[in-house]
């Protein structure tokens, strides 16, 4: 059968609370979010890996919150006094570690949410101790919120995960394909969304189902040790 040009189109990820998965991995992080909301105002930091759920759960939190969402390297000219005036998502803290504009924007938001009893959730790989913050206000503000840790996942997760990543592509994967998937790629959500993003884009070329044979085949080609 000929090769088929492979379109690599983006997923559009399911935010909705429904669709994210709570097993003893994430369930006090789940927690502390449900519970950061209400008109005293306060800050928590949403941690972990790559792919783990950080936007998704702030995506989850902003709604009811009617937070703004912001990309923490943005933060550098933006009105923080306009900002500061309803609850705000932060995105990717550690991003802005080393930009001294992006850091004095986020101190000074952080200072006037709280001061307005308005809400602030951080969220960044790791503690902030580990992001590499220059300016030590602002380190040790976030390094006094309460942290909200992501962990790495368990077996009903990771296999929650990777059905979540098929349906964000539109896939319905063969019935035996997760689970031979959970035994045997990384137990991370960086490698669930890769091999996901393979298998779409090998069944794209060859014509295949996406399916326990395509992925033998794949994890086959691997190099050793990868």
């Amino acid at each position: 059968m000929p090769q088929q040009l492979p379109f690599d189109l983006p997923a559009k990820p399911a935010l909705g609370r429904s669709d994210f998965f709570v097993s003893p991995a994430n369930a006090l992080a789940v927690a502390m979010i449900d519970r950061a909301t209400g008109t005293d105002g306060g800050k928590l930091v949403l941690s972990g890996p790559a792919g783990s759920g950080k936007t998704h759960l702030a995506h989850v939190w902003a709604g009811p919150a009617a937070a703004r969402i912001i990309a923490a390297r943005d933060l550098a000219g933006q009105d923080i006094a306009s900002l500061a005036t309803g609850a705000t998502v932060i995105e990717d803290a550690p991003e802005a570690a080393g930009d001294r504009a992006a850091e004095e924007a986020l101190f000074h938001l952080h200072n006037l949410l709280l001061a307005g009893r308005q809400w602030l959730l951080v969220t960044g790989r790791g503690a902030p101790r580990d992001w590499g913050l220059v300016l030590p206000d602002l380190q040790s503000r976030l390094e006094a919120a309460p942290l909200a840790a992501l962990m790495a996942p368990d077996d009903a997760l990771l296999s929650a995960v990777l059905a979540k990543l098929f349906a964000d592509r539109q896939i319905t994967p063969r019935p035996d394909l997760i689970p031979y998937l959970v035994t045997r790629i990384d137990r991370s959500f960086a490698a669930a969304a890769e091999m996901v993003a393979a298998l779409d884009r090998a069944a794209l070329a060859s014509g295949r189902p996406v399916g326990r044979a395509l992925a033998v085949q794949l994890l086959g080609a691997r190099p050793s040790g990868s």
